[in-house]
Formats: structure tokens, sequence, C-alpha cells
């Protein structure tokens, strides 16, 4: 077991672990360079996850239940992905539940496609998915009623889960839970959390935006003042004023992860206002995308590839490779550790990953600018400044 330079948490908890076992890592590693090393008509890298995935999120033979317990009133079906097995943790059943649609191209669709990159490399055996469990009452019997059925690890991918989690873990010690984006364990053994340093592409994305922008401001569309869309929001104002003391940095909280209407809203608003570059973070910016789309705004996406919903005006997004995670609770799983760590995606241990849109004629000096920020970022030369 080796664990590698990782850094204080940001939430004041134990300190994130980057990586764990290396032969599982190695596995991962390879399916993350090959993805980075690809090119299509989307991005400098493999961004066909985002088209590809199937609204289930899974692949290959699937077999759609309704997860027990959960209300009629949200959409609740369970899609299981049945997988060759191998490796570290290759007979591993996994579930988990999802706040929205897993082909949302944001915070859910980032685990679906994960899970699925998984499967394929053998490392798990199935995973089934309950999506749109925006109720969090209903997200919770998703989660008690895949404990019951046996699932070796379940994950609660929303913050606003953790609550439930700390509720029901204590029911099934042998069963492993993780949830994110948090580092709270609650000092259970079998419970994990995960969060990710948005702040680190963020901060990327602000220093690129500032010099696109023209004569123009910046918008920023936020859903709620928490977790890694604050982290993330915080470090694209300081990357931006950091590059440009002069730069006007907008920044709108919607107060909702989902609702796409307001946040085309606060879009418009922004635009009307003379932005000339856009953001945002969670599954609500579909709908400021599209302004940004109609107005020829441009675009910098996170979470998920955003490039096919605007080819023409994304610019770069900052995507999450969950894979980095996962590896690890399923390695821990296979040597019967069931949880009691936090773990942590950033660009140095490839769980985040800058994916450029080749569609978008970005002039070298901006691209050569961007390349500096991410080695002063992954080298600790350069602090995003966010997170205390």
């Amino acid at each position: 077991m080796s664990t590698t330079h990782a850094r204080p948490d940001r939430h004041g908890a134990q300190p994130a672990r980057r990586w764990r076992r290396r032969a599982v890592a190695a596995v991962i590693a390879l399916g993350l360079v090959g993805a980075a090393c690809g090119s299509d008509d989307d991005g400098d890298t493999a961004s066909s996850d985002a088209d590809s995935t199937a609204a289930s999120g899974t692949t290959g033979a699937t077999d759609t239940t309704t997860a027990g317990g959960t209300s009629g009133s949200t959409a609740t079906g369970a899609s299981t992905s049945e997988g060759t097995t191998g490796g570290a943790g290759g007979d591993i059943r996994v579930a988990v539940v999802l706040p929205s649609a897993a082909n949302d191209l944001a915070f859910s669709q980032s685990m679906a496609d994960s899970l699925t990159r998984m499967q394929e490399n053998g490392l798990i055996a199935e995973f089934a998915m309950s999506e749109n469990m925006f109720v969090v009452e209903d997200a919770a019997a998703a989660i008690r009623d895949y404990a019951s059925q046996g699932y070796d690890l379940v994950l609660a991918h929303g913050s606003q889960y953790g609550a439930s989690l700390e509720e029901i873990a204590p029911d099934f010690p042998e069963v492993a839970f993780a949830w994110g984006t948090a580092a709270d364990t609650f000092g259970l053994d079998n419970v994990s959390g995960y969060t990710a340093a948005s702040d680190e592409g963020g901060y990327v994305m602000g220093v690129m935006a500032a010099m696109l922008r023209g004569e123009g401001s910046l918008g920023v569309v936020g859903p709620i003042e928490v977790g890694d869309a604050k982290l993330y929001v915080d470090a694209f104002n300081a990357g931006a004023t950091a590059q440009d003391p002069e730069v006007e940095v907008g920044v709108n909280y919607i107060e909702s992860f989902s609702d796409t209407a307001l946040a085309a809203e606060a879009a418009t608003s922004f635009v009307e206002g003379g932005a000339t570059v856009l953001t945002g973070s969670a599954q609500m910016t579909v709908g400021a995308v599209g302004v940004a789309k109609d107005r020829d705004v441009l675009w910098f996406g996170t979470n998920s590839n955003q490039t096919q919903l605007a080819p023409d005006v994304v610019v770069v997004n900052q995507v999450y490779k969950w894979d980095v995670v996962l590896a690890d609770l399923v390695a821990g799983i296979a040597d019967g550790q069931l949880g009691g760590e936090t773990y942590e995606i950033n660009l140095d241990n490839g769980g985040e990953v800058m994916e450029f849109n080749d569609a978008y004629d970005l002039p070298d000096d901006v691209r050569q600018k961007a390349d500096e920020t991410i080695a002063g970022i992954v080298d600790g030369t350069i602090d995003t400044g966010a997170g205390g």
C-alpha cells in the first residue's frame, strides 16, 4: 500500500488519498492516458463518452428494474450492466444513486461514464443505478434497497445524501458506502468520502477566459454555493483576476442544481450586460450553454465534456474521471477495507482532465498559458486560492 503526496484536505478533515494501490492504478492510468491522447472533432481528448452514454449510463446488456422503496414521483429506473471480470475487485458489484439523469453532460454523467469504464476494463463485475434522485427521501430508500440486495459498494453521488448515508450505513456493516463530493466519513469504518479539486481546472479556465474576453465581462452561473461548485466558481474568478486585474467577473448562484430555465435566464442577463464569456457548474448549466450557443458567447465547461451542445463556442472542459476514486475503493474492498478514508480527484492524479475543443480555434498564446498554468498547479507553484 502506497500513498503519494496527499495534501491537507481543504474541508479540514483527514487528508484525501490520491492513490493507494499501484496495480489497479496502472490499469486505470492506461485507460485515462489513452483517452487523453485521442482526438476527435470535439476535442483533444476522446470525448465520445458524453455522446455514447445511453440514458442509463451503461453499455452492453442491460436489465432495467425498479429500485424498491422509491417514490413514483421521480424517475427511479435502476439499470444494471454486466461485464467481464478480472483484476483487483473484478467480482465487485456496485450501485449508485444519481441526483439527475446519467446522460446530463454534468455531475451525474461523470460518475456514470466512470463506472462504465470500470466495467469495460473488468475492474467491477456489474453496476446498477437509480437516476433523477433529486428527492432526498427517495434517494435514501434506494440506498437502503441496494444495501439490502447485497451490493458490495453503494455510491451516494451527491452531497445532499450525507445525512441519509450516516443513518443507513451502520445498519449494513458488511457493505461499503461512499459519497461525494464530501470529506466526512462520520467516523464509520464502512463509509468513504470523495471530493473534486474543481478549483484547479476552474483557475486554468479563468486565466484563459480573461485572455479571450476582448472588451467584455465574464459571467458565472452557479447552482448552490457549496462543495465543488463553489470551489470551481471561486477559482475561476481568481484565475481571471490574476491574469487581468481589470476584468469584471459576475457570479449568480441560482440556488438550484437542476433548473435549466433559471440558468438560461441568468446567462441571458450576463450577455445582455456585456459578457463575452460564460461558465457554470452542475447539471442545470445545459440551459446556460444554450444561451452561449444562441448568442455566440464563449463557454467553459466542467464536470463532463459539453462540447457537443455548442461545438462552435465551447473552448475547453474540465472533465471528472472518478475512475481514480473507484479503483481505490474497489481495491480496498477486495482487501477487506470497507471505508474510513477520503479521496480527491485532481489534475495531478488524472482524476480531472482538461479536454480542449479542437473545433474552436484557440490562439497559441492562450493554449500555451493554459498548459503553463496546469503545470504550475500540479507542481505547486500556482495556488488557486480556493478552499481556504
